[in-house]
């Protein structure tokens, strides 16, 4: 597939999990588990993908320790303190992390992202989740986890409130004037006075207004609630598909929900996870994915997946047919996003156990084409060019040979078919996602005084 030079530009951002995507990832011969706790691996890789001019990284985040650590790398280091470390070693590349608004103060999180933007010089993006992991409840003083309901309203409130104390200093509130021994204008530095259901916050914000104005708001939510949300208030969104057709589905309908929730929908990047195994033939591509899932240690595999589906499927054989009649379509869990996604692959390929575990193991429910670098980047602008997505999470199988194939031998493709920056042209995220800077919301309400 060939294609011309255009004005739209895909959006790459990589999404870094310390031995990679693949459940198994940490086994793979090439990998180096060793090095999972040394913040120099991971500036390395920021470094690679700064430059091959990707628009950021991607630091995912749970706040508590995960279900068997025993068969794979679960820990979590914090993002902010993370992708602080990983800003001092970079100069564009943006820097996307997690932070949950169920476990955090309004004000709390505000200061470190905020921070972060002003100390990268405008590269922070925040990736709002709510938390679905029910553990994470007793690590925080509470008997239980909330449902999803309360926490997307939580949720909801917590944005707003961020959003106030990111936007209560102007952008002519510091002077900085020494003539005049004027440092900072008092009278644009307002005080937000929020008293809502779940927080009661006064402000001001201790902090100027950031580079972007605000870092980047980034949402992964595809449940009902989840679109809602993401509607109001995301910038970028990430989301999982295995197919064209349910991503420009997805699309279309985020858009839609964006416009009727008076935003702008064309300032809205939509970014699927790919997860690609590469190879110099479609043959070897494939043999990369299958040494890989030869690693796979099966009780891992159905832990994850009784956390994805809410029922054990360790009673059943792994090479028969998938036990659909086994799912409980009325469990909490059937309204998530990656629920909905496991069921259409059932449905649709009719796997044995054994093989969805296999297909689930690469990324979690995230596309995991496999082919030569031309045929991944056919798949890539076909994705593009069809509207089913703005870019992609790139979510290497292994590290860091399965991220060297991408930026040696996609990235380069990508960018002879115009589709791909060869230079960045900004400085902040917001300008390498071709994103607005918000306006202050105390700056439109002063402009309506006067």
């Amino acid at each position: 597939m060939s294609g011309t030079t255009q004005s739209r530009q895909l959006s790459l951002n990589l999404f870094i999990y310390p031995g990679g995507h693949h459940e198994a990832a940490w086994r793979h011969p090439d990998s180096v588990p060793e090095r999972a706790l040394d913040i120099r691996y991971y500036q390395a890789l920021a470094q690679q993908a700064e430059a091959a001019r990707l628009d950021a990284i991607f630091f995912a985040d749970s706040p508590s320790l995960a279900d068997h650590i025993r068969y794979g790398s679960r820990y979590r280091f914090e993002p902010v303190t993370w992708l602080s470390a990983v800003a001092a070693v970079t100069d564009r590349i943006g820097l996307i992390g997690t932070a949950s608004t169920s476990y955090y103060e309004p004000y709390n999180l505000a200061r470190l992202f905020a921070t972060l933007d002003h100390l990268s010089g405008g590269r922070a993006g925040w990736n709002i989740v709510t938390t679905s992991a029910e553990g994470a409840a007793a690590n925080f003083n509470l008997s239980q986890h909330p449902d999803a309901h309360a926490r997307y309203q939580r949720a909801d409130e917590f944005v707003r409130v961020v959003s106030a104390l990111w936007d209560s200093w102007e952008d002519d509130a510091l002077v900085v004037d020494k003539h005049s021994g004027i440092f900072a204008e008092d009278a644009r530095v307002h005080a937000i006075g929020h008293e809502g259901a779940h927080f009661r916050v006064r402000g001001a914000f201790n902090l100027p207004r950031s580079p972007q104005g605000r870092p980047v708001y980034v949402q992964a939510g595809s449940s009902e609630e989840g679109r809602d949300f993401a509607a109001r208030h995301a910038e970028a969104i990430f989301t999982a598909h295995q197919t064209l057709e349910s991503a420009h589905a997805f699309s279309q309908d985020l858009r839609k929900r964006a416009t009727a929730a008076g935003r702008d929908a064309a300032q809205i990047r939509i970014l699927p996870g790919i997860c690609p195994y590469i190879g110099s033939t479609a043959a070897e591509a494939r043999q990369h994915a299958e040494a890989l899932n030869e690693l796979i240690q099966p009780e891992y595999s159905l832990a994850q997946l009784r956390n994805l589906l809410g029922v054990d499927l360790g009673g059943y054989q792994l090479d028969a047919a998938f036990p659909l009649e086994a799912l409980d379509f009325d469990a909490p869990q059937s309204t998530s996003s990656r629920f909905r996604v496991i069921v259409d692959i059932v449905e649709r390929e009719q796997p044995t156990l054994r093989q969805l575990i296999q297909k689930l193991a690469g990324a979690r429910g995230h596309w995991t084409p496999s082919g030569t670098p031309d045929q991944i980047a056919d798949l890539i602008q076909q994705w593009f060019e069809a509207g089913a997505a703005d870019g992609f999470n790139v979510m290497p199988p292994w590290f860091p040979t399965g991220f060297d194939l991408f930026v040696d031998e996609v990235v380069p493709l990508l960018q002879a078919r115009g589709l791909f920056r060869r230079e960045y042209t900004g400085r902040t995220l917001r300008e390498h996602y071709g994103l607005e800077r918000p306006v202050s919301q105390f700056a439109e309400a002063v402009a309506e005084v006067f």
